[in-house]
């Protein structure tokens, strides 16, 4: 989650950035924040689409939270917007703007993880990520990013789906164990791992990549690689229509009162 922290109180800022990292450590996931001490100092860096969450504070020296919330929709109306105040009095005029919540100070651990949670919720499944040991530096890169991985000796040879090569010494089982199951990467032939997002076809014995590259495929495995292909997309619909009934079903079993929208 990128979360923009927008306050020109530094105390505030550094407290909300304190327990939104907190937030992350405790769930195991990549919390990234950004402070800004005005609204103009957050808009002139804000982008459509560059942050998931904004924490805004309503009252700042010139312009105020609600002010800059109403610019940022012009811009982005899918990121969640959270209000920091100290007076309910703007809460009318500030849900106007579409906001998810909001938190009075002093805001508390409690409140914060709260609101925090019911995010996640609602944002798109995080990518998951693997860490590896390039060039003498750790990187971490996107399953989504990499295209197929094949051994080389020692080494695996990564290929992302932008045409930028990584190479790691590491075995393929490791490249596996890094994956944790996920079911996108396919064991094709011995040393050749693709992912299965980034197939285009299957012809001839041979596995086509969207990128043109083409991989053998063990002949004696071919019925079975093509069916784990299926298995995997058939898979991924059968959680995205199972996630979709999920969010119809849950304003009717937690009461949620939709008052983002």
């Amino acid at each position: 989650m990128k979360i923009a922290l927008v306050d020109d109180v530094q105390e505030s800022l550094a407290e909300i950035d304190r327990l939104c990292k907190r937030f992350g450590e405790s769930r195991g996931c990549l919390v990234e924040t950004v402070s800004f001490q005005s609204g103009e100092a957050f808009l002139a860096a804000f982008d459509d689409g560059g942050f998931d969450f904004v924490f805004m504070d309503v009252y700042m020296e010139g312009m105020d939270g609600v002010a800059a919330a109403f610019q940022m929709r012009r811009l982005d109306n899918g990121c969640l917007l959270v209000f920091l105040t100290s007076s309910t009095e703007f809460m009318p005029e500030a849900f106007s703007c579409h906001a998810f919540e909001y938190v009075t100070k002093p805001f508390s651990q409690e409140r914060i993880f709260a609101i925090l949670s019911d995010a996640v919720k609602m944002l798109p499944q995080h990518q998951n990520y693997m860490e590896l040991a390039v060039d003498r530096r750790n990187v971490r890169i996107f399953h989504d990013d990499i295209a197929f991985a094949v051994t080389d000796a020692h080494y695996l040879d990564i290929t992302l789906v932008g045409g930028e090569r990584l190479r790691s010494r590491m075995t393929m089982p490791e490249f596996l164990g890094k994956a944790e199951g996920d079911g996108r990467f396919i064991l094709i032939n011995k040393g050749i791992v693709v992912n299965a997002e980034r197939i285009l076809a299957f012809e001839k014995g041979a596995c086509i990549m969207e990128s043109g590259a083409r991989f053998p495929v063990r002949v004696r495995d071919s019925a079975k690689v093509e069916q784990m292909v299926r298995d995997y997309h058939f898979e991924k619909i059968r959680r995205r229509q199972a996630d979709f009934a999920g969010r119809l079903a849950k304003p009717h079993a937690d009461g949620y009162s939709g008052r983002e929208n």
